[in-house]
């Protein structure tokens, strides 16, 4: 697990603008567990590793204070891959899934809405269940790590969808609040009694798909309780990233999978990038009518991402992790 005294916070000058670039002021940055993958040295297929001594990066928004680029003027509002910073210098060439593109705020949609429901996060689970796991109406899901980023909303796309949604987390009170306010139709504390019979008190019948975002433990109870011809979309390995990309521990029930015909299925968000307009207008329109409650937790101040980092990792949050920097307008 990573520590405090791992990071360090350097001031430095803003470059000037070359021609093509405008520099944003930050205003929220994303706090990912994939990040931690990138903490653990080799190479990974989420981002690059981060190197010792080289600013971190992530999701961010921003406003354009300044532009050398005639496609952009200031005010306008970027979502761009250089967080962990107050200003960022951008050249949005639209060369690769990451380069900077405008958003658009108001009425219902903030900037940060951008970096959970509407972004990464919300795309994730979407592209998750319906691309990758094909969940229908009038199955059952299982969701694991259900209160976090892209657990809380999975759960909730997948009840507007019409399927039954089984999900864990790891206190009390986010089984609360995943059985109340996110709609889960059951939802039980993994830490409190195995995973496997938990899951089979909740779905006694089995399952139809499991969104695994946790690994291990999880994966093994959702391997024997799904029914044949069930549907695995492999999201994250939380439970393995502080050990890195090549260790997994825990999957003892493999043999599962070819003796029901299950379905296994890795994936990266951006590997459905083509379908990132069907996933906007669908789930901006359940956003924008108050279809979907977005939890946050919040932390203020560049000095605090660490901490705020480290308390994701140990499951402190409550959905989206975001680093505040300035004041919405």
């Amino acid at each position: 697990m990573p520590d405090p005294d791992d990071f360090i916070v350097v001031e430095q000058p803003v470059p000037a603008l070359q021609r093509g670039a405008v520099l944003v002021e930050n205003s929220w940055f994303s706090l990912d567990p994939s990040m931690r993958i990138r903490m653990s040295g080799g190479e990974s297929s989420y981002f690059a590793p981060y190197r010792i001594g080289a600013p971190l990066d992530g999701w961010a928004v921003g406003t354009v204070v300044e532009s050398s680029n005639p496609d952009f003027t200031v005010g306008d509002t970027l979502h761009h891959a250089c967080g962990w910073r107050e200003h960022a210098v951008l050249v949005p060439d639209g060369s690769d899934w990451t380069s900077p593109r405008p958003v658009g705020v108001g009425g219902a949609i903030d900037a940060r809405h951008h970096l959970s429901v509407l972004g990464a996060s919300g795309f994730t689970a979407w592209a998750g269940l319906f691309k990758v796991a094909q969940l229908g109406p009038g199955e059952t899901v299982f969701v694991s790590a259900a209160a976090g980023a892209v657990g809380s909303l999975a759960v909730q796309f997948a009840k507007l969808r019409g399927a039954r949604v089984i999900a864990s987390a790891g206190t009390s009170e986010k089984v609360r609040r995943l059985t109340g306010a996110l709609g889960a139709d059951a939802a039980f504390d993994y830490r409190t009694r195995p995973i496997g019979e938990s899951l089979r008190s909740a779905a006694p019948d089995g399952i139809d798909v499991y969104f695994d975002s946790v690994g291990a433990e999880h994966l093994d109870a959702a391997l024997e309780s799904l029914r044949p011809g069930g549907r695995v979309a492999l999201c994250g390995q939380i439970e393995n990233y502080n050990h890195g990309t090549g260790a997994s521990k825990g999957v003892t029930r493999l043999f599962s999978a070819i003796e029901k015909g299950l379905t296994l299925r890795g994936f990266l968000a951006r590997m459905y990038t083509d379908d990132f307009g069907e996933f906007r207008s669908e789930v901006s329109h359940w956003f924008e009518r108050g279809m979907l409650t977005v939890d946050e937790t919040v932390i203020d101040g560049l000095e605090n991402a660490p901490q705020g980092f480290i308390g994701m990792l140990g499951g402190a949050n409550i959905g989206k992790t975001l680093v505040r920097l300035q004041a919405e307008a």
